[in-house]
């Protein structure tokens, strides 16, 4: 699990889109932190950007701000580009909900899984791969 440290350091670190980052909890940098790991990398940036915030959020049950997403993409090692142009593939990849099944914070927003979209996704991550 990523470390508040890491996160604290990082939130003084990352360029913000907005003048205002805005972090209700260290728990919605992990849940982007894991949904942006599940995804497959690309070279380069996409040119075409996705709701991700909107995403992420549904998939993870919680409030997910763009300042969280920013963070989580700064944090890991494999991501680059800027809000929402990420290097991540179009196809996206439903990451196991058991990446965050250990922070208390997932699933604690109802509303916002009531309105997830399975369809959005073309891959879904296979558990048994995971570690």
């Amino acid at each position: 699990m990523i470390s508040d440290d890491l996160i604290n350091t990082s939130k003084q670190k990352v360029k913000y889109k907005s003048p205002d980052p805005h972090h209700e909890h260290n728990d919605c940098i992990r849940i982007a932190y894991e949904w942006l790991d599940a995804q497959k990398k690309t070279k380069n940036p996409a040119k075409r950007g996705n709701p991700l915030k909107h995403i992420i959020e549904k998939w993870g049950g919680r409030y997910v701000s763009t300042s969280d997403v920013e963070v989580a993409a700064f944090i890991h090692p494999d991501i680059t580009g800027t809000y929402p142009y990420y290097n991540i593939s179009s196809r996206l990849t439903e990451p196991s909900t058991s990446r965050i099944d250990n922070l208390a914070e997932a699933f604690t927003h109802n509303n916002y899984r009531e309105h997830y979209e399975s369809s959005l996704y073309k891959i879904h991550e296979d558990i048994t791969q995971e570690a």
